[in-house]
């Protein structure tokens, strides 16, 4: 018996450990523009966040109802905008805009609009200037989201069509040469796979991971790009909490897929690409909650590191060092908007800056500039060491009376009471003397300050 019940005092040890180990993200700047409206469909101003390097300096690419805005976050406590690319199309019209960049080109579609146009522009005058060299709606009028496989220079625009092309789930261009882009081929198929969408891709050294709405998940072979061959395919009866399959991010040693579906209240799956054809789920990762319209939407892995906008949750980071037991590191939230069923917050992240610093972007609030991961969780381990003595019980053991001492730097502490259970018993004060009515056993305190928290034992005796 008093194996079994040490058993669930470690257990309990070890969640609440594991939940302390989530941390606030440090914010270190942000950028809107109250001038610009938001679009008729969702009320977002913003769109996607994108990031260069260039001269020295760092850069954000986000996207607006009203085109490509150029952003110097190289001190991100004073984000400054530098230029204003305007799309085609402007306006409520426009929800959507993606971006990828190549040897210092920069790629810019929209999604919406009958005058919007691919635009390519050159990075190598930033931060004086951002010229414009291909500005065509020709071949490219939409498309929902493109990715360049850089190893063959070759661009992939997902849901695409133009003035003088039909829509295709996928279409292929050589932009070798960005001043003349053209067109390789174009599929609504892959071995009878997908019919009419690849909503978003991943492609590394010729091999595309293609998310594809309602119709699944494919991988394949474009060693060939006018004849791909498909790897692993997955229906969406094959795989838990399938919906509509959004997007992913491949991790840098190619043997783990993290996907997410775009529905409410699922999960973004921890997939094993080790051994096509089979795909294998190893696990689901969350935001941390159990609210109904949780959301996930777009991925990015850096390192060790997966970083999700999840809409209403914001930025989640979690460590996937080991992909069979991914961890929930650090979230920052960018919207007060309550969750609901709708598509808000959080639409993009980018952790590539040489700095470290991550970009997000919310569709409402606008530019949000944090803290590197490593050194957050890194400043913040330190300081819940130094805020777990600066707590204290006494007297412990108590026989039912006891008092809870917190120090003024964490004045505005919350302190929680459970029991061996997890069950939260009773909120309390510190600098009050506390008499709950507590049988004889162990009692876990609590206190957390938003960003850290340190549990300690009480030990009741009667």
């Amino acid at each position: 018996m008093s194996k079994i019940y040490s058993l669930i005092i470690l257990s309990l040890l070890l969640s609440l450990s594991a939940q302390s180990q989530v941390v606030r993200g440090k914010l270190l700047g942000t950028w809107s523009d109250s001038t610009l409206v938001g679009s008729d469909a969702f009320d977002n101003t913003y769109n996607e966040i994108w990031g260069i390097a260039q001269a020295g300096k760092e850069f954000a690419i986000l996207g607006t109802t009203l085109g490509t805005h150029i952003i110097d976050v190289t001190d991100p406590t004073t984000p400054t905008e530098l230029h204003i690319i305007e799309g085609g199309t402007t306006g409520p019209e426009i929800i959507h805009r993606d971006y990828h960049d190549h040897k210092g080109y920069l790629y810019a579609v929209s999604d919406e609009g009958s005058r919007s146009t691919l635009q390519i522009m050159d990075l190598a005058f930033l931060p004086d200037s951002i010229p414009v060299i291909y500005d065509s709606k020709e071949y490219i009028r939409r498309s929902h989201n493109i990715f360049i496989d850089t190893s063959s220079s070759i661009m992939y625009s997902c849901i695409s069509d133009g003035d003088l092309v039909d829509q295709r789930a996928l279409r292929l261009f050589d932009i070798s040469d960005p001043y003349q882009p053209a067109i390789i081929s174009d599929f609504n198929s892959i071995d009878g796979f997908f019919t009419s969408q690849v909503h978003d891709a991943y492609v590394v050294q010729d091999t595309a991971y293609l998310n594809c709405g309602p119709f699944g998940f494919v991988i394949a072979d474009f060693s060939n790009p006018t004849s791909p061959v498909s790897l692993a395919t997955l229906s969406t009866f094959d795989y838990p909490q399938s919906g509509y399959n959004h997007s992913g991010w491949l991790s840098e040693d190619r043997k783990t897929y993290y996907m997410a579906d775009e529905n409410w209240g699922m999960d973004i799956k921890v997939m094993d690409v080790t051994q096509l054809p089979d795909v294998t789920v190893l696990a689901t990762i969350d935001a941390g909650n159990d609210n109904p319209f949780s959301i996930p939407h777009n991925q990015i892995v850096a390192g060790d590191y997966l970083y999700s906008s999840y809409y209403y949750d914001g930025l989640q980071v979690w460590d996937i060092s080991d992909p069979n037991a991914v961890k929930r590191v650090m979230h920052y939230p960018t919207t007060n908007i309550p969750p609901r069923n709708n598509y808000e917050g959080a639409w993009g992240v980018y952790p590539f800056l040489p700095s470290g610093n991550i970009l997000i972007s919310d569709m409402q609030e606008g530019l949000f500039v944090l803290e590197p991961v490593s050194e957050t969780i890194s400043k913040t381990k330190e300081l819940s060491d130094i805020q777990a003595r600066q707590w204290s019980i006494s007297p412990n053991p108590s026989r039912g009376q006891f008092f809870i001492q917190v120090e003024n730097n964490i004045s505005d502490a919350r302190i929680n009471l459970y029991n061996a259970t997890g069950q939260l018993l009773q909120v309390l004060k510190a600098g009050e003397n506390h008499v709950p009515k507590l049988e004889a056993g162990s009692y876990f305190v609590k206190v957390s300050d938003g960003n850290i928290s340190s549990t300690k034992t009480l030990m009741i005796v009667k």
